[in-house]
């Protein structure tokens, strides 16, 4: 079982090296990077890749670990109860199973996502530790254990919004994927774009990246965005001779709502185009 990236998914080399290491090991592998350089999408191209299921588990900031184990209901037992419903007798009715049961119970081997981890409250990894490690934990109200009949290629994504406590991270193999260089950014687009002119996808990418140096920029534009810009350059029709204008009062890109997401980056265009007009 062995992770050679997809033909939708360019995987850089060290990449490839980290999903493999991860898979022998039998560790999470914890993957960290800008958003929109592809870390949840490459949970969903290692299951492709390997042919197992994938069972995502998307984290909000109110998410508990003990959700993605189960859920009693009680509540609904109590309700039932009162009502004289006989599914009351079977506490097990109420119990709901959570992504990690589902990855612990799926008959072949799965890929667990557990997507954007820093979302959550801070010991919410440690919470995980236990189960994580032993792939078992114990269900309480019905006295049942649940085991993983085979360990689970779990993928953790991160966007370095907290700080994640060093018992985690001794348990995971860690990879940092780097924002893409012009070469392999542009296989990327070729992926996306089969076939796309490859004189506008040098023009996109020089003046995307010359975007992303800018000084002071708030947000820099991620991958997807320069996808999302490139779509809209095509259905426009905008040409690499547009792109190539260095008119002094055009700092700002043609469609930069498609790159720029926030209006402290706009206004700073905006000074970078007056200030060169005034020193034309």
């Amino acid at each position: 079982m062995k992770f050679a990236g997809t033909q939708d998914y360019i995987a850089t080399e060290d990449l490839k090296v980290a999903v493999n290491a991860a898979i022998v090991l039998e560790r999470p592998l914890l993957v960290k990077g800008e958003p929109g350089t592809g870390k949840t999408v490459l949970a969903e191209e290692i299951a492709k890749a390997v042919g197992a299921p994938l069972i995502a588990w998307h984290i909000k900031s109110t998410t508990k670990a003990a959700q993605g184990l189960y859920e009693y209901d009680a509540v609904s037992r109590l309700r039932d109860s009162q009502l004289g419903d006989p599914r009351v007798s079977d506490i097990a009715n109420y119990i709901k199973r959570g992504k990690l049961w589902e990855a612990f119970d799926s008959p072949a081997r799965p890929v667990l996502l557990i997507d954007e981890i820093d979302k959550a409250d801070i010991e919410f990894p440690n919470d995980l530790l236990l189960e994580l490690d032993r792939m078992e934990f114990h269900v309480y109200e019905t006295g049942e254990t649940v085991r993983a009949a085979r360990r689970p290629i779990v993928v953790i994504t991160s966007n370095n919004e907290k700080e994640l406590p060093d018992a985690f991270l001794r348990r995971c193999f860690f990879h940092y994927i780097k924002f893409p260089d012009p070469q392999t950014m542009a296989e990327i687009v070729e992926v996306h774009f089969p076939g796309i002119k490859k004189r506008l996808v040098e023009e996109a990418l020089r003046v995307f990246f010359e975007v992303r140096d800018v000084p002071g920029l708030k947000k820099k534009p991620s991958t997807s965005e320069l996808l999302d810009w490139l779509k809209l350059l095509l259905n426009e029709d905008v040409g690499p001779e547009t792109l190539r204008e260095r008119d002094p009062k055009k700092a700002i890109p043609p469609l930069h709502g498609a790159l720029l997401k926030n209006e402290q980056d706009v206004h700073l265009f905006e000074r970078l185009a007056f200030l060169n007009r005034r020193g034309s």
